[in-house]
């Protein structure tokens, strides 16, 4: 009898399985959270904000996000500390290690601020919490404990800085501050608010070199002495 060859079928390979979004490793779960959250809060506000959207935008169930945060304040203090603080730890860094003139580390300081907040989906916050300070008092104070009072010390120090080098002149520092950061709350919350209605639009780069400009002339000691 003819030899038959009998062919061997190769058995399939299995296919690998996707591995769901809650089955990551534990330790990124609350770095996600706060991610997601930051974007939730920005997009509709603290009061509007609810968790079953945020795990939603994370990946994960309710019941995880409580896990790691047991209300929405605590979610909201840990996208404050974890995106926005730490960006006033590198600045404080900066101050520290500067070796130059009082007026160019302002302006670095200022500008730095626009591309670390104003220009990324932090800058939502701001404009968050002056509307809704009102009715979340507690967490308005927080906020101003965290970011706007440490912000205002770290621009002090340089203010002071120049004033004690001759830079500057004599100047009520608190007031000076204020005046140095309106300009780039006020963008951060137009590109929140006005930007989605004007048709001119904000040159922001040009808004900035002016700003900086004329608050470094505006206080120092010899404006003539500024680049």
């Amino acid at each position: 009898m003819p030899h038959t060859a009998v062919q061997s079928k190769a058995k399939p390979r299995p296919k690998r399985k996707a591995v769901p979004r809650w089955q990551r490793r534990k330790a990124a779960r609350p770095a996600e959270i706060v991610a997601a959250a930051l974007e939730v809060f920005v997009e509709r506000g603290f009061a509007a904000t609810k968790l079953e959207e945020v795990a939603r935008r994370a990946g994960v169930t309710k019941g995880t996000v409580y896990l790691y945060f047991d209300s929405k304040e605590a979610l909201f203090k840990a996208v404050v500390r974890e995106t926005i603080v730490p960006i006033f730890a590198r600045g404080e860094q900066r101050v520290a290690e500067h070796r130059g003139t009082a007026a160019d580390l302002l302006g670095d300081l200022l500008r730095k601020w626009w591309e670390l907040i104003g220009e990324t989906s932090l800058s939502g916050i701001p404009k968050l919490m002056m509307a809704e300070a009102g009715n979340f008092p507690v967490l308005a104070r927080f906020y101003y404990d965290e970011v706007i009072s440490r912000g205002h010390r770290l621009m002090a120090s340089v203010v002071e800085r120049g004033i004690k080098s001759g830079e500057f002149r004599r100047l009520d520092v608190k007031v000076t501050v204020k005046l140095a950061m309106a300009p780039l709350v006020h963008a951060a919350n137009w590109r929140h608010s006005f930007a989605l209605c004007t048709p001119e639009g904000l040159d922001i780069a040009k808004y900035l070199d002016h700003h900086i400009d004329i608050f470094l002339r505006g206080i120092a000691k010899h404006p003539d002495r500024i680049a």
